[in-house]
């Protein structure tokens, strides 16, 4: 590495990325995870699948025992599963918790942009506190303003060092409930939200090999009854068959999540050793997904996820996660992300292994900026 060119770009502020599970305990979570389906499935029902809104339950009776499944493996009291994904499910979730005019705490940094737009279309009266800050979070907690608290479990900001464990526990000790925006996280670090004690964790099951456009909401008894209160119509539930299609890929996931982190791990480490010439600093960081940012010894950046397809790198995401990415992904940093630090963008590819092992990541990394250099 060059710490001449190096020294042109702007470095990567330390980043402190959330614990991952490893291998072996991945192992166990997935058998556990079957433990769960036994207790509401008996073996027929898992090649059958119905529809409609059942009378009753409001909701097909798979899609039922799925939710039973999900709330019985994160020790949730109910869960719901919704439409529209992540954003869906924390739309889901806010709506059934805050209205027009209601103070909403939230983290002080750039928000995700369709929970903006969920913010936006509720109406609710959001106010900023730095999460880093225990002394701040607890002179906002302690003002007597809020009922509710919305925490984002992955890194919000690259410089976020906030436990959202202690977060958590600050919020309920104050008395002010929680909602967690779990996507990128969940199944992947030790707990989820709803573990940690929030009132809520909501979810991608797509982001988890679901089919598209499954959410989930995991929580308390009295929030996902306002969930599913709220979907009453037929076209809005999630049908037995995806149901049923979500909680067969769940039961790979946390391996392959494992895996997942071994080998990002296994890159950054291998990059720091200068195995890649034209790198000139690595970081693991939850910048949405769990993935490496690395910095360019030139401002390339913007060109290179191009290059890198052409020799199997997939240069976008469609779920971050989904069973569609297969490929390493090298792609720009998230908009979030760059939103806090804008200077990064020319210099800066994020990368996620997804399926791929370390040799082939390095492969394409180097290939790829040989490639650049001939520009």
């Amino acid at each position: 590495m060059s710490e001449a060119t190096a020294g042109r770009a702007p470095a990567l502020p330390t980043t402190r990325p959330l614990a991952t599970v490893p291998v072996e305990e991945a192992a166990a979570r997935q058998f556990r995870l079957l433990e769960c389906t036994a207790a509401h499935f008996e073996g027929t029902e898992l090649f059958a699948a119905d529809a409609g809104v059942v009378p009753g339950l409001g909701r097909p009776r798979t899609t039922a025992r799925v939710e039973a499944v999900l709330a019985d493996y994160f020790g949730a009291e109910d869960a719901a599963l919704v439409q529209g994904a992540g954003t869906g499910a924390i739309r889901a979730a806010l709506a059934g918790a805050v209205g027009p005019g209601d103070p909403l705490l939230i983290h002080r940094a750039p928000v995700y942009r369709t929970t903006q737009v969920t913010l936006r279309g509720l109406g609710v009266h959001t106010h900023e506190v730095d999460l880093n800050d225990p002394d701040a979070l607890r002179a906002a907690l302690g003002s007597g303003r809020f009922r509710w608290a919305y925490v984002q479990h992955t890194r919000q900001r690259l410089g976020d060092s906030y436990d959202p464990g202690e977060v958590l526990a600050a919020c309920r000790a104050a008395g002010v409930r929680t909602i967690v925006d779990d996507n990128y996280a969940v199944m992947r670090v030790p707990r989820a939200g709803v573990e940690l004690g929030a009132d809520a964790s909501c979810f991608s099951l797509f982001k988890l090999h679901g089919p598209e456009g499954v959410g989930a909401v995991v929580g308390s008894r009295d929030l996902v009854g306002h969930v599913r209160a709220d979907n009453y119509s037929g076209g809005g539930q999630v049908q037995g068959h995806q149901a049923l299609d979500a909680l067969r890929a769940l039961t790979h996931v946390p391996v392959m999540w494992a895996l997942q982190s071994q080998v990002g791990a296994e890159v950054a480490e291998r990059l720091r050793a200068g195995e890649v010439p034209g790198v000139a600093e690595v970081r693991i960081a939850n910048a949405q997904d769990r993935c490496l940012l690395v910095r360019l010894d030139r401002p390339v950046a913007r060109d290179l996820p191009a290059v890198a397809s052409r020799f199997g790198a997939a240069p976008y995401p469609v779920g971050s996660n989904s069973r569609y990415e297969i490929a390493p992904l090298f792609y720009r940093m998230s908009s979030s992300s760059l939103d806090d630090a804008p200077d990064l963008a020319d210099w800066t590819v994020r990368i996620n292994p997804m399926r791929a092992g370390a040799d082939l990541v390095l492969d394409i990394l180097r290939r790829s900026l040989r490639e650049l250099s001939k520009d």
